[in-house]
């Protein structure tokens, strides 16, 4: 396979996969607006051959399809899912000896390698300013790494095994950062290099780190994989990348990655924090200001005609949703080991995939009583129990019916099903006060929010309206749409406080309670009707990233019996911008005006889509 980014980039240019740019552009702004455009035509990779104020080349897309991903990893991807599978359940080699044949032997090649001789990445060393700095929404506190891969060891350790790799983004620029000295880093609960981050603040011992950018495309895959216990990340990169992860360690005693474009050395400062961010985050809104850990740098290493790796995030979907497609393909057939019951999962993409799964499950419990949700609501608790689905925010699950139920994939067939059997007062169940994904800032704090199941199961109890009825007429409405069959989109005035949004919510409930609505299960009060029912994503990003669940669900005729709550008519949820939610992510019109001119006639981008 791939022994350097640079590799597999002549290999996507030999198969027509890759558009270079020749035209000099710059690092702010204007690189991150052609990424955008190129991605969505679902274009090439691109490799931009003049970064402005760099003499390093920079290349993106490389994961912007599918197809592309799928191809990149084409000649290993197999004998990995093979190995993921057998390490979950030993058993599958007495089942499938002949499938499961090579596993160990695919392991055991993969390992990592020290490099003696060979270290590409030693070639030269440059400067954080000098490296292409892309900065990619007009409200980022600078220019970021944002393909990262970023590794640690414990104290006093030199085992590479025991290492963490992880993708936690760079802020390289801007904000209280001394020039070329120092970066910071944002790095979240649930994360690996938080656990080392408090086993050196217990000694006197320097928190060394390495970043390493680029290298052979497993890399920087394997640094975002949510890995089975006792697998490597680097025994990954190896097996996904069909070559060893080749390493050695500096003078300085830093990890360094042989077969890395750039290599960032230096010291995480242990109880010292400095503002990081606004990031432009894969929410669709940005990640806003706050304290986080910093590195002193020591070194910047760079190979031979090194290439920048990086991406641009957004509102999904974008680049980065391959990460999830690639995860979803190598651990599927895990899934019911890890979650007993459960049949399959959709961590919703267009949702910004922390706010929203989608799962289904099998009632297996008591099948000669009465369908109520039983096993699936234990599956629900153990799903939010559970590493990076804890942080799931609204969590809608539906009991195996059979052949008529439709996978959690296919979402919009998902919605029709669920809302054509749940019942309100019984298929709710909140959890308050609670945890939920560092991006989501429309909780009641940072990493504070609240979570609610939707338990569904049974028959089909009601028959979903496609068009709101034109006798739908409620004071304060200026639009209603209806995005799907059995929702219904109410735009409203423009929230202002939580205590004016329930007296808003409970007169709207005792209005709608005078209309039946009974073919309307679900109502989302909004800022713009029309926009959340242009498109599927639109609804779903709209509704359940702007909204809390303890604070911002209501019912038409709502009670409370015995701490449960649920409601006899249709559910509301009010998923208007708060005034203490991020901004949404915007582009510079100016910027916008500029790139246009690439992709006009007489442009150098023009006709290339």
């Amino acid at each position: 396979m791939y022994k350097s980014l640079r590799d597999a980039i002549d290999d996507l240019e030999k198969t027509n996969q890759l558009l270079r740019v020749k035209t000099e552009v710059s690092g702010d702004l204007e690189v991150a607006e052609i990424h955008r455009r190129i991605f969505d035509k679902k274009g090439p990779a691109v490799l931009f051959e003049k970064i402005k104020g760099s003499p390093f080349q920079a290349v993106s897309n490389i994961y912007g399809t599918f197809e592309r991903t799928d191809f990149l990893f084409r000649k290993t991807m197999d004998d990995v899912k093979r190995l993921i599978e057998v390490k979950a359940d030993p058993s599958r080699i007495l089942k499938r000896p002949l499938k499961y044949a090579g596993t160990a032997l695919t392991a055991l090649t993969a390992l990592p390698q020290k490099s003696i001789f060979s270290k590409p990445v030693l070639y030269g060393q440059t400067s954080i300013s000098q490296l292409p700095l892309i900065k990619s929404w007009p409200m980022d506190g600078g220019a970021f790494v944002t393909l990262p891969q970023v590794m640690t060891l414990p104290p006093g350790q030199k085992d590479i095994m025991k290492s963490n790799l992880g993708m936690y983004r760079i802020q390289l620029d801007g904000n209280e950062y001394e020039k070329d000295k120092e970066i910071g880093l944002h790095y979240q609960i649930h994360r690996g290099i938080g656990v080392h981050h408090t086993m050196y603040n217990e000694t006197d011992e320097d928190f060394k780190c390495s970043i390493f950018i680029g290298g052979p495309p497993s890399h920087a895959f394997a640094a975002i994989m949510p890995m089975p216990e006792n697998i490597s990340e680097l025994t990954f990169a190896g097996m996904l990348g069909g070559r060893r992860f080749r390493y050695f360690f500096d003078d300085e005693g830093f990890v360094v990655s042989s077969d890395a474009d750039f290599v960032i050395t230096g010291v995480i400062q242990k109880n010292i924090k400095k503002p990081e961010g606004p990031f432009g985050d894969h929410i669709g809104y940005y990640s806003l200001e706050h304290d986080f850990p910093f590195m002193k740098v020591h070194r910047v290493y760079h190979r031979k005609n090194p290439l920048w790796h990086f991406s641009v995030v957004g509102r999904p979907p974008q680049e980065d949703s391959s990460f999830g497609y690639l995860i979803h393909q190598l651990v599927k057939e895990l899934t019911p080991g890890e979650f007993p019951g459960l049949v399959n999962i959709n961590a919703v993409d267009a949702a910004g995939v922390h706010p929203l799964l989608l799962a289904v499950g099998k009632e297996r419990y008591m099948p000669f009583r009465e369908r109520v949700p039983e096993e699936i609501i234990t599956i629900a608790n153990r799903i939010l129990g559970s590493g990076q689905t804890s942080l799931a925010k609204y969590l809608i699950i539906a009991a195996d019916d059979g052949e008529g139920t439709p996978d959690s994939k296919d979402i919009g067939a998902f919605f029709h099903h669920v809302l054509e059997r749940v019942q309100w007062q019984r298929d709710l169940h909140f959890q308050t006060k609670t945890t939920i994904d560092t991006l989501d800032y429309s909780g009641s704090g940072w990493n504070a929010g609240s979570k609610l199941i939707m338990a569904c199961r049974g028959n089909v109890i009601r028959k979903l309206g496609t068009k709101p009825a034109d006798n739908l007429l409620l004071p304060g409405v200026s639009q209603i749409s209806a995005p799907l069959p059995g929702v219904l989109a109410l735009q409203t005035s423009t929230w202002t406080s939580y205590e004016q949004a329930a007296d808003e919510m409970n007169l709207l409930a005792q209005q709608l309670s005078a209309f039946d609505l009974s073919d309307f299960p679900l109502i989302i009060v909004c800022d713009d009707a029309p926009f959340v029912a242009a498109s599927l994503n639109n609804f779903l990003w709209v509704t359940f990233t702007r909204s809390n669940p303890s604070h911002d669900i209501y019912g038409v005729d709502s009670f409370t019996s015995f701490k449960h709550w649920g409601c006899n008519g249709s559910l509301i949820i009010d998923a208007r911008k708060k005034t203490f939610h991020a901004p949404e992510l915007i582009p510079d019109p100016q910027v916008e005006k500029k790139v246009d001119a690439l992709f006009s006639k007489g442009g150098e981008l023009y006709g290339k889509l």
